[in-house]
C-alpha cells in the first residue's frame, strides 16, 4: 500500500488553473496518483498506510522562497521553524554575493566577520568545507527544508581579487570565471551580486559580463542586488538587464522593490522597463516580500570607499576621528552609495539586532532614539555601535512605498522571496511571516491576487526559474513538497513588536513526502538536502 492518502483535499495545483477536489496518494517522496472528486464520482478511492482528512484545507505545491538567509540557520537550527513552518520546502541561499562558499582560510574569516549581522559569526559551527560542492554535502547530512545555492560574486572577487576597490587583472579575471564555473560545475543554480556590498560593488559590468557567460553556459540565472534601490534606482535596473542581455543570461532581480522618497508611487515606470525587454525576448523574473521596511546591516550604509580592504579596514577608519567625519558627510550630506545615493534619515533605521548582548538596550529603538537615550548626535551613535558591535549590528529601514509592494507584486515575472534575515533579538517579521502573508493579508483581505494566482507566484514560477523538473507543482510524479493550509485563517503570526511569532492556518508541511510540520507542530524529520542545477 502507499504511504499516503490526502483525502478531500481542494487542490490548489501552481499552475494558475482553478481549484479542484481530490485525494492525492503519496508513496517513496512523490505524489502517485491524483483521484479528483472521488467521493462524488463513487469510485473505489484510494487506500494507504495512513490517511489525512484535508477537509476545509487548500492543498498546494510547498512554497519556494527565492530570496534566503538561512545560510548558516539550517545548520544550527535543525527545528528552523521559522520557514518551515510557512510551508517553505524549498529556499535559495548563497543571495547578495556574500556566503560562505567558495572560500579559502583567509576568505572564510573575512566573510565570516562581514556578514555577522545577516547569520551571526557562526561560533557554534564546525566549517568543514571550502568549496561549494562540500557546502551542499554537508546540507545533505539532513536539513529542514531543501535548499538551493547561488555562486557568491563577492566572495569569489574576495577569494581572488581581496576586498580592494580595483580592477581585476586579466588572470584574476580568468580565475574568478573558472571559479564560477566550478561552482555551477558542483550544482550551484546561478550567480548572486551584492552591488551596494563590498567587494563585490568594486566590479564593473565588463567584469559582471563575463562571470553571467559562464552562468549561461551551465544553464543557470543572474540574481543582482543591483547598485541602487534609492536614487538612480530605474537606471540600475537597466544596467543589469542589459548586462544580462549582453551576456545571454537569465536575469532574476532579487527583492526588486522601489524605496525611499525618490521613487514612491514609482513602480509602474520599473514595470515598463521589465516589460519592453520581456517583450522582446529577455528572460526576466523577481522576487519581492510583501512588507515596505527593508533590513540589512548597519555597516552596509557606509560608503563604498571606507569599506575597502573589509572589516579590519573599516573599523579602523571608524576609529578615525577625521575619516570618520568624511563618512559622516557622505552618510548625512551627499549621500552614500552604500545608502543607495539617499542622505540617510536616522529616525528611518531601527535597530534589530546586536551582536553583543551587552548593547541590547538600544534594539527596537531607531538611531535618533539611541541618540537620543545617550545623549549624542545620530552620526556618533551609529559610529560608537558599528565600532562597539564589530560591525555586528542589524537594522531595518522604514523607506518602502505600499503602493509599490502591491503594483510590483502583480507583475507576469513575480515570485516569494523572504529575504529572512534570522539574527537579532527583533528580525524583520518577514523571516517568520512572509508566505502567510501573501496567502492572508494580500489574498484574502485585499485581493490583490487570487488565490490560484498567488499560489502560482510562490511554486511553479520560482521551481521554471530554478529549471527544476519535478517540483512546483501538485502533479503525478512530482516529488511531494506539499504545504495544507486553511484560507480563511491562514496569516503571520510575526509582527513587528513580535517578529518571531509562527502563523496559524498552515496545519501541515510535507518535505519529500514526510511531515515537517503536523497539526500545526514541528516534528523531529530533516527531510530536506541540496537541490542541485539540473544539468543542460
Amino acid at each position: 500500500m502507499e504511504d499516503l492518502v490526502i483525502r478531500d483535499a481542494d487542490v490548489v495545483d501552481g499552475s494558475g488553473a482553478p481549484s479542484y477536489r481530490a485525494d492525492v496518494v503519496l508513496d517513496g517522496g512523490r505524489i502517485v496518483s491524483i483521484v479528483k472528486e472521488a467521493a462524488a464520482a463513487g469510485c473505489q478511492r484510494p487506500r494507504a498506510v495512513r490517511e489525512l482528512d484535508a477537509e476545509g484545507l487548500v492543498l498546494s505545491p510547498g512554497f519556494i522562497d527565492m530570496h534566503a538567509h538561512s545560510d548558516l540557520a539550517l545548520l544550527r537550527d535543525p527545528d528552523h521553524s521559522a520557514k518551515a513552518a510557512q510551508g517553505v520546502t524549498l529556499e535559495v541561499l548563497g543571495q547578495d554575493g556574500l556566503s560562505y562558499a567558495p572560500v579559502d582560510d583567509r576568505t572564510l574569516e573575512e566573510v565570516r566577520r562581514a556578514i555577522t549581522g545577516w547569520n551571526g559569526y557562526g561560533d557554534d559551527l564546525d566549517f568543514d568545507w571550502r568549496s561549494v560542492g562540500e557546502y551542499l554535502d554537508r546540507l545533505d547530512r539532513g536539513i529542514a527544508v531543501n535548499a538551493a545555492y547561488l555562486v557568491p560574486q563577492g566572495t569569489v572577487r574576495a577569494l581572488v581579487v581581496g576586498w580592494e576597490d580595483r580592477p581585476a587583472s586579466p588572470e584574476e579575471l580568468d580565475r574568478m570565471r573558472q571559479s564560477v564555473a566550478e561552482g555551477m560545475a558542483q550544482g550551484s543554480v546561478g550567480l548572486s551580486s551584492g552591488l551596494t556590498y563590498t567587494p563585490g560593488m568594486y566590479a564593473p559590468d565588463t567584469e559582471l559580463t563575463e562571470l553571467c557567460r559562464v552562468v549561461a553556459s551551465y544553464g543557470g540565472y543572474y540574481c543582482p542586488h543591483h547598485r541602487s534601490y534609492g536614487a538612480g534606482a530605474l537606471e540600475a535596473y537597466a544596467e543589469m538587464v542589459a548586462l544580462t542581455r549582453d551576456a545571454g543570461c537569465p536575469l532574476h532581480l532579487a527583492h526588486a522593490t522601489m524605496n525611499f522618497g525618490v521613487n514612491e508611487g514609482r513602480a509602474p515606470e520599473l514595470l515598463a522597463l521589465l516589460d519592453k525587454a520581456l517583450d522582446s525576448g529577455a528572460d526576466i523574473t523577481l522576487d519581492t516580500y510583501p512588507y515596505t521596511p527593508g533590513c540589512t546591516t548597519l555597516a552596509a550604509l557606509l560608503p563604498s570607499w571606507a569599506s575597502e580592504g573589509g572589516p579590519a579596514e573599516i573599523l579602523a577608519r571608524l576609529a578615525d576621528p577625521a575619516t570618520a567625519e568624511r563618512i559622516r558627510h557622505h552618510l548625512e550630506v551627499t549621500g552614500s552609495d552604500g545608502c543607495h545615493g539617499v542622505r540617510v534619515e536616522w529616525e528611518t533605521i531601527e535597530i534589530s539586532g546586536v551582536r553583543d548582548p551587552a548593547l541590547g538596550d538600544l534594539v527596537g529603538r531607531t538611531v535618533r532614539e539611541a541618540a537620543e537615550l545617550r545623549g549624542d548626535s545620530a552620526w556618533e551613535t551609529a559610529r560608537r555601535l558599528l565600532i562597539e558591535d564589530r560591525l555586528g549590528t542589524t537594522i531595518l529601514q522604514h523607506v518602502g512605498h505600499e503602493d509599490n509592494v502591491r503594483t510590483i507584486m502583480r507583475h507576469r515575472g513575480h515570485t516569494g522571496g523572504s529575504d529572512g534575515i534570522l539574527q537579532g533579538d527583533k528580525p524583520h517579521p518577514r523571516a517568520y511571516g512572509t508566505f502567510p502573508r501573501y496567502l492572508g493579508h494580500y489574498v484574502r483581505e485585499l485581493g490583490v491576487l487570487s488565490l490560484e494566482e498567488c499560489v502560482a507566484h510562490l511554486t511553479a514560477r520560482p521551481a521554471a526559474r530554478l529549471r527544476l523538473p519535478d517540483r512546483g507543482l501538485v502533479r503525478e510524479g512530482y516529488r511531494a513538497d506539499l504545504v495544507l493550509f486553511d484560507p480563511a485563517t491562514v496569516a503571520p503570526g510575526a509582527t513587528f513588536a513580535a517578529p518571531k511569532a509562527l502563523p496559524t492556518g498552515i496545519p501541515h508541511v510535507l518535505v519529500d513526502g514526510r511531515f515537517v510540520i503536523e497539526d500545526g507542530k514541528r516534528t523531529d524529520v530533516l527531510a530536506g538536502r541540496s537541490v542541485r542545477r539540473t544539468p543542460v
